[in-house]
């Protein structure tokens, strides 16, 4: 009987043992995970940053229902990394780049602060805000590329981090042609951030160029990508020779 309970003895010893080593080793992946995870965004714990919001087009202050889809999933990402946001509009965030992280959402059209980055940070694309003719509006212009949406069908959004300088907070741009495009490419950062990190690694730039698929059916979430087009919307267009 003493063997039995011996034997007892050892075997809950051992798996009390194991149980914590498992714990352990969990704990530990977790912790590198968020680790790189506040890398990349630039959030470590309890560090502020900023998520810039436009502004529906007519409507003074308002903000259209997708980029709010779009802000509750940053906001759930930036708590995640023990961090906290601050919402501003896009008006009002009269300040550097590079102190904290910021996420920026819209298109030049209805968000300054996205023109002047892409006018200082992406000089390779042009965005046209012009409202007619209509089927020109919102269209892409990447180096000699041209990308036009259809409406409900084919449109396209630019996800791009940016960063400034070494040490500096990294910057999220979410320039898409309509509002649904916005949460598209936040809700594909979201889902691909580690995947991005391993390619770019937690201090790389990167621009994107995504393509939203049907969206009058399947809303922001069949998303492809369609290139990588960091080298190109980041040089200035040659000056032409007149």
């Amino acid at each position: 009987m003493y063997e039995d309970l011996l034997n007892i003895l050892l075997g809950v010893i051992a798996t009390g043992v194991s149980a914590s080593l498992g714990w352990l080793a969990r704990s530990a992946l977790w912790r590198r995970r968020l680790r790189r995870k506040q890398a990349f965004f630039g959030l470590p714990g309890n560090a502020e940053c900023l998520l810039v919001v436009n502004r529906e087009a007519g409507g003074e202050g308002v903000v259209h229902r997708f980029d709010v889809f779009a802000l509750l999933e940053l906001s759930a990402l930036v708590k995640d990394c023990g961090a906290h946001a601050r919402i501003v509009h896009h008006d009002t965030a009269q300040q550097g780049f590079g102190e904290r992280t910021e996420f920026c959402l819209g298109g030049p059209y209805s968000n300054r602060r996205m023109a002047a980055h892409l006018a200082t940070l992406l000089p390779g694309v042009d965005v046209n805000t012009e409202v007619e003719p209509a089927a020109e509006r919102g269209a892409f212009t990447i180096g000699t590329e041209r990308y036009a949406m259809d409406k409900g069908t084919t449109e396209y959004v630019l996800l791009a981090r940016l960063t400034v300088g070494e040490g500096a907070r990294p910057v999220f741009l979410f320039c898409g042609q309509r509002a649904i495009t916005n949460q598209a490419a936040s809700r594909y950062l979201v889902r691909h951030h580690e995947e991005l990190a391993r390619k770019h690694g937690t201090d790389g730039s990167f621009v994107l160029l995504l393509k939203v698929v049907n969206s009058q059916a399947y809303g922001p979430d069949v998303v492809e990508l369609v290139a990588d087009v960091t080298r190109t919307a980041r040089t200035a267009p040659a000056a032409e020779v007149s």
